[in-house]
């Protein structure tokens, strides 16, 4: 096993926590999970590849952030991986192949988006309360946004952008004590300001907008619960209401997205499947795995092809990090691909 600095092993544990409470590949019992998130119909997800095993150094794996990239290309984050091993890779999901795109000493990376306002590639580093960008190809990092938010740093875990460029950020300040001291959080996008638009949140994970842009959707993991955040045109709040109320039971909510008819793709943190619900909160499907898949455990994150309705799902565990595939219910959008 690598030796690791302290810095390292202090960064390893906050990745702990948020596997152990927030994202990860912790188990319950199956049939209780089942028998208590089977409403709808059932889509049947088949395996695609596997792309990481368990990582000897940090003792996990942990895909997340799927995006597709202007090349048709799917961008995936593995939270983590050690230091030179990829923590972000390109897909080619048609010849089921991949490469490394990006690796650094420390990052703990959660989610990736493309910004609609200069193309490049952003991830969120939860461990060191960073936001950080790419250059398609992986090159040119930068520091977009780091420091305090109202006098205190963030937990960055998922990420959303408007048509404007300006960047969402779902902060799971509080996670670690168990504390509602979450917050939603608006970053301009020359990344010199930020604004809390909500706060006294329970884990905030998954956010997305919705179809229409005229809101975010955003999960609360401790709480198994959906919001709803109304924007003006000028991304100010105008109302706040709890949405969905996702029953779990073991498992809790990740990631989120959302098609091009406003149907939300809810990511399930302990259980590999993922939870379908329309704008209106009616619960429409679950996502499956083959009854076969073993030592597979949480379904985080999915990106759906834009213009169709293929649909890849970042699923990890003891058997290491997969992508599984499914018809989703719409096409893809840009909101489509998971915070």
């Amino acid at each position: 096993m690598q030796r690791l600095s302290a810095r390292s092993l202090s960064s390893l544990a906050t990745i702990g926590v948020l596997i152990l409470t927030g994202c990860g590949t912790e188990s319950g019992d199956p049939e209780g999970e089942a028998a208590s998130v089977s409403a709808g119909r059932t889509l049947r997800a088949q395996k695609v590849m596997q792309l990481t095993q368990v990582h000897a150094e940090t003792g996990m794996t942990l895909l997340e952030g799927p995006v597709f990239g202007d090349d048709g290309g799917l961008i995936v984050v593995d939270v983590t991986a050690p230091e030179g091993k990829p923590k972000v890779m390109r897909v080619d999901v048609a010849k089921k192949t991949s490469r490394a795109v990006h690796t650094d000493g420390e990052g703990a990376y959660t989610s990736a988006q493309f910004s609609p306002y200069d193309g490049r590639l952003y991830l969120s580093d939860f461990a060191h309360g960073e936001v950080v960008s790419l250059a398609p190809d992986g090159g040119d990092p930068r520091t977009f946004f780091s420091g305090e938010v109202d006098g205190a740093r963030m937990n960055p875990d998922d990420i959303a952008f408007d048509q404007q460029g300006n960047l969402y950020v779902s902060d799971s300040r509080g996670l670690s004590e168990g504390k509602a001291r979450g917050r939603v959080v608006r970053i301009d996008r020359e990344g010199g300001g930020a604004t809390v638009l909500a706060e006294e949140l329970a884990a905030p994970n998954g956010i997305s907008f919705d179809a229409d842009y005229r809101g975010l959707w955003f999960s609360e993991l401790t709480e198994n619960r959906i919001s709803y955040l109304r924007l003006d045109e000028k991304g100010e709040v105008t109302s706040r209401h709890t949405a969905i109320r996702v029953d779990g039971g073991l498992a809790q909510t990740d990631s989120i997205a959302v098609d091009a008819d406003g149907n939300l793709y809810q990511g399930l943190h302990g259980r590999a499947a993922m939870a379908v619900y329309d704008r209106h909160g009616e619960r429409l499907a679950t996502v499956e795995l083959p009854a076969r898949a073993e030592g597979l455990e949480s379904a985080t994150n999915v990106a759906i092809t834009p213009g169709g309705t293929k649909a890849y799902m970042t699923v990890s565990g003891p058997a290491g990090g997969y992508l599984y595939a499914f018809d989703a219910l719409a096409e893809g959008t840009r909101q489509s691909n998971g915070g």
